[in-house]
């Protein structure tokens, strides 16, 4: 009798419902309503961001700037709206801004070959920076009543699910479609799975790494956007928080093999479940900020080596500047 194989997606699943299912039973409040909407509210931005590394990585790549194009575009689109620009023209300059950073991440990746890791980190910093020091009046940016046609995006409920949720479940679609349907998605699980075979059977292998990036970007600011719906604000100090970890072990965790070419929105998606109710967990175990840290620094290094093992990095297609 053939033994059924066990998949990392179905491990990470059963790992999810007994954590849920014994912080359900034994941890008192995890259990109410309000603390269950503020988990799925908390997952979405988590699972949002997500779903634009999974691109990156899935095309062998990693952008640990995605905190700064989730806080910088969108809290200067609450600024110029503040300041009196139109909404129309704050969006243009806020999404140009966006695919400008997109642009320079992919083509410094791209074309003049510096690793993701590196170019990304630096990207990050001079982004926060220049949003910091020049473009933002204050640390926290509150919402405009001017920029109220938008609210919608973070506020509110449909069937009963907050709009966040909501949200995540558009973005989750509308990536599971590019990956799986276009043309372009099919490009990018093959460029991360083999780059030279890409390149050698006439692939636009780099169009399509600035293409990677550019799409991580905009789905940063489309986070953005909607958690500053949510909490009425932007505080973009977010952007010194360990925020990008939790995103990197969602895709990590999630079966996203760092070697390229393998997973897709379902991972993210489990990823998410687990990560989000884990993180809710200890929140109301009233863990300190420390201990938390410890215990996801110790589950990332897990989860990367677990990702060795599965997906081992083919020595032959290995290249400077993998991650």
């Amino acid at each position: 009798m053939k033994k059924p194989k066990l998949s990392q997606q179905s491990i990470v699943l059963a790992l999810f419902a007994l954590l849920f299912a014994g912080l359900l039973l034994f941890l008192p409040g995890f259990a109410q309503i309000d603390n269950l909407l503020t988990l799925v509210q908390n997952v979405a931005f988590l699972g949002i961001l997500g779903l634009g590394m999974a691109i990156v990585v899935i095309g062998r790549g990693i952008d640990i700037s995605m905190i700064a194009a989730l806080a910088v575009p969108s809290g200067l689109l609450l600024q110029l709206v503040q300041d009196g620009h139109s909404l129309p023209s704050a969006c243009a300059l806020a999404l140009g801004l966006t695919l400008l950073f997109g642009l320079v991440n992919g083509w410094l990746i791209a074309y003049a070959e510096v690793p993701s890791l590196f170019t990304t980190l630096a990207c990050g910093l001079f982004l926060a920076g220049l949003g910091q020091a020049s473009l933002l009046h204050l640390e926290v940016v509150q919402w405009p009543a001017a920029l109220d046609p938008l609210a919608w995006l973070g506020r509110g409920t449909l069937a009963g699910l907050p709009m966040p949720v909501v949200m995540f479940a558009v973005a989750a679609a509308a990536c599971s479609f590019f990956l799986r349907r276009l043309r372009a998605g099919a490009f990018i699980q093959a460029i991360g799975d083999n780059p030279f075979a890409a390149r050698a059977t006439g692939l636009p292998t780099r169009p399509m790494v600035l293409l990677e990036y550019m799409l991580a970007a905009l789905i940063g600011l489309f986070a953005g956007v909607v958690m500053a719906a949510s909490i009425n604000s932007m505080p973009t100090r977010i952007f010194n928080s360990t925020m990008i970890y939790d995103v990197v072990l969602v895709v990590v965790l999630g079966g996203i093999g760092l070697s390229g070419g393998r997973g897709g929105v379902f991972n993210v998606l489990i990823g998410t479940l687990l990560i989000g109710t884990m993180l809710n967990g200890m929140t109301i175990m009233d863990l300190s900020y420390s201990v938390q840290n410890i215990i996801k620094g110790v589950l990332l290094l897990v989860a990367i080596l677990i990702d060795s093992m599965l997906n081992p990095r083919n020595e032959e297609t290995a290249q400077q500047g993998d991650i």
